[in-house]
């Protein structure tokens, strides 16, 4: 805790060099308050006062009721703590924001308040069964939401059908012709296989097999029927239910996932994969001149235009970005199930895919209403698809025009959603709130931006075209070099604060790391394999190898697969499924290994049990 209040004083006192403030009380208040409330106070109050700042930035002034953790100074609306950045911005006295804030102070503000926010420490246990009863009462909403009429039906399934009929068209083609490609995600899963035990799977649903028989994807060809003899088939009340699991998120709260049955995560790769080529193209059927309408509307892929659009919005104010509150955990699967009214094959290859229950720890299996939680391999894309709907069924209500083909073209770079960040004009932003929010979904309006300059998408944070994102420290300090995944952390962390121009603070963390590593830590560039340092002056060489190579004395990441020897059936199958793929180069989970590794995953395969660092000679570049 006592490194983590040190990093928090040379940073503030960083930011205040380059203010012209002092920050000296600022830090003593940190000591004084993490020694009362320990990591708490950086982790959930600090982030809270950072919130409390960004809807000032929105609303013109900063509410001092909004936050009341830190004190005030009698007749002054701001907080006394980092009163010498927050008065660069907003008045003291009035709270109102100043004609022309300080951007170097919004961002000062913005990285001492956010900077452990989403540090990985596992919540309270208060906390996580906070966070699995909400799981389990929003599934009673969902259920009770699904027993009532849904407004505006009719509207929805058509602007589904104008935006995405062809790419459906063209993958109900694909499924008709069974040219597909399935594989197995890396993840856990709920029946607890792992790496290349997924491939000897023995549960198949029954559901399946009328679109994906388990003799087409169990086995290589039709010679090794009888491994099919060795499967169960399960009926729909016999069917695993998926594990749901938190995972590390913030302090605040962990974030709930479900972990899918391996034979559920499989055939969901693969409509998938239909569904993220033929939605990223901008013609999915060759043989088809129409183009995608949906496409640059939406994307999974890549978040650059999402933070770009971001970026432009803070600076013209005519785009707002909007945040979805429990995104995932509220898509109806009625509403799934509209969305594809018209293409009966895709609409039964996402519900025979889906998992039906739940097993909550201490509420047991229940039934679900949700298409899905996060952990299915579709959750995103068609959460997505599902809110760019509604995002155009408000823009219609907006213009009161019925949408054409010609009219959603002229929105291109007006409208974009990246799973829940959503981005659309300002003049449109309330009814497409109410449009989102007459199906049961929630915009987190503590999140969402739309009044004032400042912007935030996809993990890129703008106000008036200047970048103001927080570098997050997102692992504890390291005791020894055996903690490799906190040091390597510790060391990216230091990279990007030397990026973001803070160098007195990437020096101090220098001073800490080297030692850890045992003086080996080399000057490199970011492509280099090496552990090291990142400069703007480059990279230091430290002798030529024998191949006459410029190469560094420094530490390397390894991360081996464990053991896992495959053969018979099952290895031909994977092995064949492998050579099917056009996408192995990116879908490789081995794909970060050395070719040697990735060459033998019949021995190796799955996600490494640890990260170590090897000491190794090697190109700095």
């Amino acid at each position: 805790m006592k490194r983590l209040v040190e990093l928090w004083k040379t940073v503030a006192n960083e930011l205040a060099n380059l203010s012209n403030t002092c920050a000296t009380r600022d830090g003593q208040t940190v000591t004084s308050r993490t020694e009362h409330e320990g990591l708490s106070f950086l982790g959930i109050t600090l982030p809270s006062f950072g919130k409390a700042f960004e809807r000032g930035l929105e609303l013109g002034k900063y509410d001092s009721s909004s936050f009341t953790a830190l004190k005030h100074r009698k007749g002054e609306c701001l907080p006394a703590f980092l009163q010498g950045f927050t008065s660069q911005v907003f008045d003291p006295v009035s709270g109102v924001l100043l004609s022309e804030p300080s951007v170097d102070c919004i961002y000062a503000v913005r990285q001492l308040t956010l900077m452990f926010g989403k540090i990985l420490v596992e919540c309270s246990e208060k906390r996580t069964r906070d966070a699995m009863q909400r799981f389990v009462e929003l599934e009673e909403e969902l259920h009770d939401r699904a027993g009532k009429d849904i407004p505006d039906l009719q509207d929805f399934r058509r602007i589904a059908r104008l935006l995405f009929s062809d790419v459906f068209a063209h993958i109900e083609n694909e499924l008709f012709s069974e040219q597909l490609r399935p594989k197995h995600g890396p993840g856990a899963t709920a029946d607890r296989l792992t790496g290349n035990r997924k491939y000897g799977q023995v549960e198949w649903p029954v559901r399946l097999e009328a679109l994906f028989p388990s003799g087409e994807f169990l086995i290589p060809n039709i010679r090794h029927y009888s491994r099919i003899d060795h499967v169960k088939f399960l009926e729909p009340e016999e069917e695993r239910p998926v594990r749901v699991t938190p995972v590390p998120k913030t302090l605040k709260t962990p974030r709930i996932i479900a972990i899918e049955p391996t034979c559920m995560q499989y055939m969901q790769q693969t409509v998938l994969d239909l569904l993220v080529r033929g939605l990223e193209s901008i013609q999915p059927d060759p043989r088809n001149t129409r183009t995608n309408l949906a496409f640059d509307f939406v994307g999974f892929t890549s978040q650059d235009q999402n933070r770009s659009m971001a970026r432009d919005g803070s600076i013209s104010m005519d785009l707002a970005t909007l945040d979805m509150r429990e995104a995932s955990d509220r898509v109806l699967n009625l509403h799934v199930v509209e969305l594809l009214s018209g293409f009966p094959l895709l609409r039964e290859a996402l519900q025979v895919t889906r998992s039906t229950k739940a097993d909550v720890p201490g509420y047991g299996v229940i039934p679900l209403a949700k298409f899905a939680s996060m952990g299915s391999a579709v959750c995103f894309p068609v959460e997505a698809m599902v809110f760019l709907t509604l995002v155009f069924l408000g823009i219609e209500r907006t213009t009161k025009t019925p949408l054409t083909r010609k009219s959603v073209s002229d929105l291109r770079g007006k409208v974009r959603v990246y799973g829940d960040d959503i981005i659309v004009p300002v003049h449109c932003v309330r009814s497409v709130i109410d449009a989102l929010e007459s199906f049961g979904y929630q915009v987190n309006t503590d999140k969402s931006f739309w009044n004032g300059k400042f912007r935030e998408s996809c993990g890129g944070d703008y106000y008036d075209g200047m970048d103001v994102t927080p570098v997050r420290f997102r692992r504890l300090f390291p005791e020894n070099r055996s903690d490799a995944e906190e040091l390597i952390s510790l060391v990216e962390f230091r990279n990007h604060i030397y990026h973001r121009g803070l160098w007195k603070t990437a020096r101090h963390l220098d001073h800490l790391i080297r030692p850890l590593l045992g003086g080996k830590y080399p000057v490199v560039l970011a492509e280099s394999a090496l552990l090291g340092r990142q400069s703007f002056l480059g990279y230091v060489t430290e002798k030529l190898s024998r191949n006459n190579l410029a190469v560094s004395h420094g530490y390397v990441i390894v991360a081996k697969p464990p053991p896992d020897p495959l053969d018979g059936v099952d290895a031909l199958t994977k092995c064949l499924l492998r050579l099917e793929s056009r996408k192995e180069a990116e879908a490789n989970p081995l794909g970060h290994l050395s070719p040697s590794i990735a060459d033998r995953h019949l021995e190796r395969f799955g996600r490494p049990r640890a990260v170590y660092l090897k000491l190794a000679r090697r190109p700095p570049y």
